[in-house]
């Protein structure tokens, strides 16, 4: 398989009793058959701190036994001045740094919020430089705040009051003010912007990981909750498990499974963004989405906004540690592509089958809902990207209809944020499995718009279990990794640069070392709580052990991680960590956890290392220059889309998977005469007096969010695609 350009299917291989893996369309993926169904089994996959001292050269000068003219005063000796100046300017860069980085230098750049009159304190709109308790720079004589900062080596305290040392060799520095706490002059490592500096698309690399498992629970992340419920197969079915338990298992969950510790570990390891997985019920659920085939009302059992406040935390933890967030709407109403990280696995019931359109409409309130929120000037330096909607199944959804949505959520995201770098954030959308090449061209004039990949050999439908601890393909100087650092390489290089060239702004929201599909629930769980999946199984146990691993197994897989990162570009790892099972106590699906393989040696310490890996390996990139289109990246000419590009494109679309054109005026919808359930701001200490929003950030945004049909008799919205469609009474009356 060597060289093969390989583009991920969904995390899990969608196989049925007859079908065993996907089928290949050309050379940038394999697409499972049309009409092939997943199977409802196999499913995937909140101080007391040292101030910032720049580093110094501690020096032994010599002493007078060693002095040639030892009855010669001090004062009179030349080198005597030399310390003394040495010494006054050691002083005065201890002072002036920290202000000048963290007062000074953001004002001296533009503010990727794009306003420079912000009340927030986002951009450069003087909260960073201390003005005010506010932070609003309004000279009002409101005593001035203390900024609390500190670098390497510097002492954290934590809202426990527990304490941690930062550990950062790169240059960043953590930042954070009781009395402002929206300060964003935070900064990563040396070669990342502040928070309240401007990121440049094509310059900065954008290099991360994901949050996975912490507030959407996959089981092969957070094996021990799943262990614990034998039974549930994805968070629909743990939730109905756990009943009154739910709150306090999920919360305790929230509290420990990611820390700020992490937030600061992510920092130090010379990585500068999260992306940051979130349920649509963070905002809400509703408990009555129609009933199933016995006539049972179905309520949606998911934890419904509890997980809000630990999102909010995260956030500011990523502001206190310099670091930017891609944050992803991670589920959909009915599931978009019918794996357990959906929500619920099963069948797809979004833009597709009965209830496809009306949970699209309700998904459109869920993305107005998050944007309103993050466009505020108090988190638009923060998050700066927003992924709409992660990995719909394009191959059963249907081409025309995912980018009818995408379209449609463009224009309306667009519409309360305004168009132009700084208005809002950069907006992702997934390629749908089907690669970035196919997508050259989409949506041409609009106002930064990226296209996210998930690159994977793991569910390719192979077993894949050769070697790293071979001498890699390509490698002159004997270095490990087998067939795939080069396949690496091969496959995706070229693919990614060319979509920067062709499309824009491209990323690999996804990737991991998991060049194969070993490890515990990888490949789901099956109802009876085993591990599920195609290749999971004969060759697995030496990918789990790695505790045995060799030194030459732990290089090989550091070269593949390497050659994958330089290959990408611009990357997420999946995932930042994986949680202990309860059976072993220890990582089961360790080609999945960044933080495991910094500890034990096969991820590296500092990513700039991946820097031409590839061509190393004889491998051919192609070419990006790191320039962008001015339009793709908020400049001249952004939001001018042409008009030829999108006419086929409408809303709703014309005709839905099984549900053909004539039938479309009758199939359910949803109403918008429901009460806006808006995400509410963070709660701080009384020293902060600074404005933390209302959640709505387009105060002429006023149209009501969709809710049911008094009188429909809606099918179940998660499993409607045999549903039949109602006679009557399911479509708005002003239709």
């Amino acid at each position: 398989m060597s060289g093969y350009n390989m583009y991920e299917q969904p995390r899990e291989s969608l196989i049925d009793s007859t079908v065993s893996g996907g089928t290949p369309r050309g050379s940038d993926y394999l697409a499972p058959p049309i009409g092939l169904q997943p199977d409802r089994s196999l499913t995937s996959t909140p101080g007391d701190s040292s101030p910032f001292l720049p580093p110094q050269n501690k020096e032994t000068y010599g002493n007078d036994s060693e002095d040639p003219f030892p009855a010669r005063p001090l004062y009179k000796r030349p080198w005597f001045w030399v310390v003394i100046f040495g010494a006054v300017a050691v002083v005065v860069l201890a002072v002036v740094l920290p202000v000048y980085f963290v007062a000074v230098k953001p004002n001296q750049h533009n503010s990727t919020s794009g306003s420079a009159a912000s009340s927030s304190g986002s951009g450069n709109s003087g909260s960073t430089t201390g003005n005010s308790t506010s932070g609003n720079g309004n000279g009002s004589g409101k005593p001035q705040s203390v900024i609390t900062t500190g670098g390497d080596g510097s002492t954290v305290t934590k809202d426990d009051g527990t304490t941690f040392t930062y550990q950062n060799s790169f240059g960043g520095y953590w930042v954070y003010d009781p009395a402002d706490p929206f300060n964003n002059g935070a900064r990563p490592n040396s070669w990342t912007p502040a928070l309240n500096e401007t990121w440049t698309w094509g310059k900065d690399h954008m290099w991360g990981v994901n949050l996975g498992g912490l507030f959407v629970l996959e089981p092969f992340i957070v094996p021990s909750l799943y262990e614990q419920n034998v039974g549930a197969v994805d968070e629909w079915t743990l939730s109905q498990l756990l009943g009154d338990k739910l709150q306090q298992t999920l919360e305790d969950h929230y509290n420990t499974f990611f820390t700020e510790e992490d937030m600061a570990q992510i920092a130090g390891a010379g990585l500068n963004w999260v992306r940051l997985p979130i349920p649509f019920w963070a905002i809400n659920k509703w408990d009555n989405v129609g009933v199933d085939t016995t006539g049972a009302t179905v309520v949606e059992p998911f934890l419904a906004r509890t997980c809000w406040n630990y999102i909010l935390r995260v956030l500011g933890w990523a502001r206190k540690y310099g670091i930017r967030v891609n944050l992803d709407l991670h589920t959909m109403p009915g599931s978009q592509n019918g794996y357990n990280h959906s929500g619920k696995s099963g069948s797809i019931n979004w833009l597709k089958g009965v209830m496809g359109l009306a949970n699209a409409q309700r998904s459109l309130d869920y993305i107005r809902i998050i944007t309103e929120f993050i466009s505020q000037p108090e988190y638009r330096d923060v998050v700066q990207m927003f992924g709409m909607v992660n990995e719909p199944f394009l191959h059963q959804i249907g081409e025309d209809q995912v980018q009818s949505f995408y379209l449609h959520a463009y224009e309306m995201v667009r519409g309360i944020t305004g168009t132009g770098a700084g208005n809002g954030p950069m907006i992702s959308l997934h390629d749908g499995f089907t690669g970035p090449a196919a997508w050259a061209g989409f949506l041409s004039g609009s106002d930064r718009v990226a296209i996210d990949t998930h690159p994977y050999f793991a569910f390719n439908g192979q077993p894949n279990r050769q070697p790293v601890n071979v001498t890699a393909d390509g490698d002159s100087t004997g270095g490990f990794g087998g067939q795939w650092p080069l396949q690496a390489c091969n496959s995706w290089g070229a693919t990614m640069n060319n979509s920067r060239s062709a499309f824009g702004v491209t990323l690999a929201g996804e990737f991991s070392n998991g060049m194969n599909d070993c490890g515990l629930f990888i490949d789901g769980i099956t109802s009876t709580g085993a591990a599920g999946g195609t290749n999971y199984g004969a060759g697995c146990d030496y990918w789990e052990d790695w505790q045995s691993w060799s030194d030459a197994t732990k290089e090989g897989l550091m070269n593949y991680a390497l050659a994958s990162m330089d290959a990408l570009g611009d990357w997420f790892f999946w995932t930042w960590k994986i949680g202990n099972s309860t059976t072993t106590n220890t990582v089961r699906a360790p080609l999945w956890s960044y933080q495991l393989g910094l500890e034990q040696g096969w991820m590296p310490k500092d990513p700039r290392t991946a820097l031409g890996k590839c061509e190393s390996l004889g491998a051919n990139m192609a070419a990006f220059d790191g320039e962008y289109q001015a339009w793709m990246t908020g400049g001249a000419g952004a939001g001018t889309i042409a008009a030829s590009a999108t006419q086929s494109l409408q809303w709703p679309p014309a005709s839905l998977t099984d549900i053909p054109a004539a039938s479309m005026a009758s199939i359910p919808q949803y109403t918008p005469t429901g009460t806006i359930s808006t995400l509410p701001p963070p709660s701080f200490s009384a020293s902060a007096t600074v404005s933390v929003g209302n959640g709505w950030f387009d105060a002429s945004d006023t149209t009501p969010v969709v809710t049911p049909i008094a009188g429909c008799a809606y099918p179940d919205a998660w499993d409607a695609n045999d549903a039949q469609i109602p006679v009557s009474g399911c479509v708005p009356a002003s239709r």
